[in-house]
Order: C-alpha cells, then sequence, then structure tokens
C-alpha cells in the first residue's frame, strides 16, 4: 500500500509576459530565456510538479486565453507569471479577473549581474523584468488577487525551494477542492469545536463532507473477505512489532482489528472519499472502536482522519498529507493533553486515544498492541503505540468556525522526545516545545479560539500552510519563535477586521 502521488501528470504554467513593441528578434531571445529558466527550475528536483512554458503572452486576448486555459485544465494546479521585458499591466486585466487558480509572481530576471562593461540600450530593452514587476504587481494588487511573490535570480536555490513549497500548497489546494469527507456518524455530543458549517467550508475550501450510517460500516465490514483481512495482518506484522498475544490468543481481536480497516477502506475507495471520521459514541454493531485503521490512513492511503466526528481537522490532515508528499514526516491528528511546567523544560504532550499517526515519525518501530479503552463500550481496541520523532520547526494547525469565516491558527513547535519511557501509556504520542514558549503559545491559541484538536505535519511547515491560507483566501494566525502575546491580541483584532470585512458579500 502506497499513497497515490498527487503530483502526478499535474502541471503549472509559466506564463511569460511581453509585447510587439520591441520587434520578433527580442520576442525570439524572450522565449529562448524563458525556456532555458524554466528547464533549469525543472531540473531542480525540489519543485513537485512540472512547469510548463507556454507562449509569450503579448496581448490581452492572449493573456485571457491563457488564463482561461489554465483554469478550465484539471491538470493544472497554480500559474507562475514572470515579465521578461516591459508588458503593459492593462492587457492582464481581463485574464487576472478570470484566472481560479493559485498566482505565483516570479521576481527575476535571464541575466545574473549587470554587464557593466556591454551593457547598451538594446540589453536594456531586452531586460526589463526590475521594469515589468512593478507593472504587473501594481495590477495584481489593484485587482486584489492573492498570490506567492517570490523574489531572485532563477538559479538561486532558494527561489526554486519557495516555488517548490508553493507547488506543494497548490496540491493541497487542488486536493481540498476534490476532496470528499466520509462521516461515520455525527459528531460527540456537546463538544463545541468539533462543530462547523459544512456547506460554507464546501464553499471555502471545496470539500464535500457527508455522513454515512454507521449500519453501512457495518454491512462493509461483514463483506469483507478473509483474504483482505490476512493481507492487512501481513502488513501489520512487515511494518510494525506486533505484540505476540495478537498472534495468538488475541489473534480474533487482530482479526477484527484488519477487518474493520478493510471495511473503512473499502467504503473510502468506493465513494472515492480522501477524508475520514467516526466518533466512539455512534459505533453500531461494529466489534471494536476502530484504531489501527484510522492510524494508518494518512501512512499508508495518504487520507486525512479525525476522531470524534472531527471533519475540519479531517480536511486539515489530507491537506498536509499532500503537501509533504515524498517528504521525510507526515500529517496526524493530534490533541493538547498535558503540559509539563518544570521551569525551563516547559513541554506540551500530544496524543489521542487511538487515532494519532505515524505518518509524523516515530523514535522506534512502532508496537501493535491491545489494552482496554474506557470509553465507547465495545471490545478492547488494537492499536499503534509510539512516540512521535524529533523534528525541528514542525507545525500544529486546527480549523475553527469563527461563525462567518473560518480561522485557521498554527503554532511552529519543535518536536523532542519524551523525557521518560512512558511504558504505562498504551497509546500514540509526541513532545514537543512550542514556540516561542509554552505560556505564551498556549495564551495565545487560547485567544485565538484554537481547537484541543489539531493537524501536526513534521514533512511540511510555516511556510507551505501560510501558501495555502493565502490561496484559500482564509485567515491565518500564525505563533513563533517571535511571538510576542500583546501584540499577538492586536494583531487579531486586525485581522478579525479585515477578514469580516473580506467576507462581506
Amino acid at each position: 500500500m502506497a499513497m497515490e502521488n498527487p503530483f502526478e501528470g499535474k502541471e503549472i504554467w509559466f506564463g511569460v509576459g511581453s509585447q510587439d513593441l520591441y520587434g520578433e528578434e527580442a520576442l525570439r531571445q524572450v522565449a529562448a530565456h524563458s525556456a532555458e529558466m524554466v528547464d533549469y527550475l525543472n531540473k531542480t528536483g525540489v519543485i513537485p510538479a512540472k512547469i510548463v512554458l507556454k507562449p509569450t503572452l503579448k496581448s490581452s486576448d492572449g493573456v485571457k486565453q491563457f488564463m482561461v486555459e489554465a483554469s478550465a485544465n484539471p491538470n493544472v494546479i497554480g500559474v507562475i507569471a514572470w515579465c521578461h521585458t516591459f508588458s503593459p499591466a492593462k492587457m492582464w486585466i481581463r485574464g487576472l479577473e478570470v484566472l481560479t487558480k493559485p498566482l505565483l509572481q516570479l521576481a527575476t530576471q535571464h541575466h545574473k549581474e549587470i554587464p557593466w562593461e556591454t551593457i547598451d540600450m538594446d540589453f536594456m530593452n531586452l531586460n526589463q523584468a526590475a521594469h515589468g514587476d512593478r507593472e504587473f504587481g501594481y495590477i495584481v494588487s489593484r485587482l486584489g488577487i492573492p498570490r506567492k511573490i517570490v523574489v531572485g535570480h532563477y538559479t538561486d536555490p532558494e527561489v526554486a525551494a519557495k516555488i517548490g513549497t508553493w507547488a506543494r500548497a497548490c496540491a493541497g489546494w487542488d486536493a481540498s477542492n476534490n476532496m470528499k469527507v466520509m462521516r461515520w456518524g455525527d459528531n460527540m455530543r456537546n463538544v463545541a469545536v468539533t462543530e462547523g458549517d459544512k456547506t460554507e467550508a464546501e464553499r471555502v475550501f471545496g470539500a464535500s463532507i457527508n455522513t454515512w450510517a454507521v449500519n453501512e460500516l457495518v454491512a462493509a465490514y461483514d463483506k469483507v473477505k478473509d483474504d483482505q483481512v490476512k493481507d492487512l495482518i501481513e502488513d501489520y506484522k512487515a511494518k510494525y512489532d506486533v505484540d505476540p498475544a495478537l498472534l495468538d490468543a488475541k489473534y480474533d481481536s487482530l482479526f477484527i482489528a484488519a477487518k474493520e480497516e478493510a471495511a473503512m477502506v473499502n467504503m473510502m475507495r468506493e465513494n472515492g472519499c480522501t477524508a475520514g471520521v467516526d466518533n466512539f459514541e455512534d459505533l453500531g454493531a461494529l466489534p471494536q472502536l476502530p484504531g489501527v485503521g484510522p492510524q494508518r490512513f494518512p501512512s499508508e492511503y495518504g487520507w486525512g482522519f479525525s476522531a470524534e466526528g472531527d471533519w475540519k481537522t479531517s480536511v486539515l490532515v489530507r491537506i498536509g498529507a499532500v503537501m509533504g508528499y515524498g517528504l521525510e514526516g507526515g500529517a496526524s491528528l493530534m490533541e493538547d493533553y498535558s503540559y509539563n511546567f518544570t521551569e525551563g523544560d516547559e513541554l506540551d504532550m500530544g496524543s489521542h486515544m487511538l487515532e494519532v499517526s505515524p505518518a509524523i515519525g516515530t523514535i522506534a518501530k512502532p508496537k501493535l498492541e491491545i489494552h482496554p479503552l474506557g470509553i465507547g463500550g465495545k471490545a478492547d481496541p488494537v492499536r499503534l503505540v509510539f512516540s512521535g520523532k524529533p523534528k525541528k520547526d514542525a507545525v500544529v494547525v486546527s480549523m475553527a468556525d469563527e461563525r462567518e469565516r473560518f480561522r485557521l491558527l498554527m503554532d511552529v513547535v519543535d518536536v523532542v522526545e519524551p523525557q521518560g519511557s512512558l511504558k504505562e501509556l498504551p497509546c500514540a504520542r509526541a513532545v514537543w516545545k512550542p514556540q516561542p514558549s509554552l505560556k505564551t503559545a498556549v495564551q495565545c491559541w487560547i485567544t485565538a479560539g484554537g481547537s484541543h484538536h489539531t493537524c501536526m505535519t513534521t514533512s511540511v511547515g510555516r511556510e507551505a500552510w501560510e501558501d495555502f491560507a493565502r490561496i484559500a483566501g482564509v485567515e491565518l494566525a500564525v505563533i513563533d519563535d517571535k511571538t510576542d502575546a500583546r501584540q499577538f491580541e492586536k494583531e487579531l483584532q486586525l485581522s478579525e477586521m479585515y477578514h469580516r470585512l473580506n467576507n462581506q458579500h
């Protein structure tokens, strides 16, 4: 089993702005330089989608056709615009107004250094990117179109890295807009943060969130063939340290857990879903609360998963899994559980009773074990037990429904090793140092109304989520190593005013 490559067949179109004013020879050089640059960027290996150079844009009609075709092509996940020469901004208006794909403005040029001894007006007319960037930037800003801006020579490794990060955010946006979330049952009763406006979520994020009765999952469970279950058990044995009891006296429990995973996977695939969520209060005739299966959704299938009916976090985990495809680490549901208030060593420990995924990376080979569970009223569930692998500048992200809009909230964290064995804790967990400190991070998180459920990503960090939020047009509040609680609250108030005004229709 392996996650499908979300970049397979996907393209980023590269549109180069110029005009007819400079003659055919200049336009020929524009095309040649652009091809050289695109070829270079594709060969860096850090941009996960193929960049495709399109014919030079020289007129309003040409720009509009380019933008219409990019918007209509399902394989195009983003558009890069660069002006080699001066490209009059009015010719971009009609095209930019119909663009529906994410936009990146590349502020670069073909030559790296000014040719001090040979520069003449022919060179100046051809190489006007510094001029064209500002003309193009003006009209994009005037139209109020969000875009990523990357500045630097195209051979600078930082330029390719930033384009690559943005490409990952574009893939996350593409996945969000093609996402179906399967909810088995409804939300946990009386919990506030798991609730939300599913219709508005589809309008903003494109994700379609619907409910399937638990009885349908029970029916799918009854239809699972033994061969599929046994194949899953062999996969468990290959990847995890399986408790010997599960292969002997407790084998029936292992078989049930694998059969539940198979049933969930079969339903997801049959309905084209890429994220799922269940609820321990609504299990019908299922023998166990699903554990190992949901834990494997992000790591084995690249799907989102969350617990207690929290579809918002499930959506984020799917987006995080897609953005981080091919990188070390991954995405998982996380929940704040316990603080370590030892002075000078303040930590946060996240966990969940069953559903934290090994996708985030593990210190040691995950153990597959069976333990009692005091809620749910079902047989003891089988689950993976592990501690998250240390990772600097990981992030935890939550989605809050703020009545008239959604707010994303992110804290940059450093995942660290636990300071003890945690041998009595029968569930997966991760321990981290929140930036800038535990006290400031918690104060700011609570001030912003962040959820206790989060998506942790150890593959992509702050920049990818910032790019995603900009593409989606949603508020993102960031807590990092420079955050001051008083200033954060002021910035939050300004952000609230801006997004409330911006979301009026």
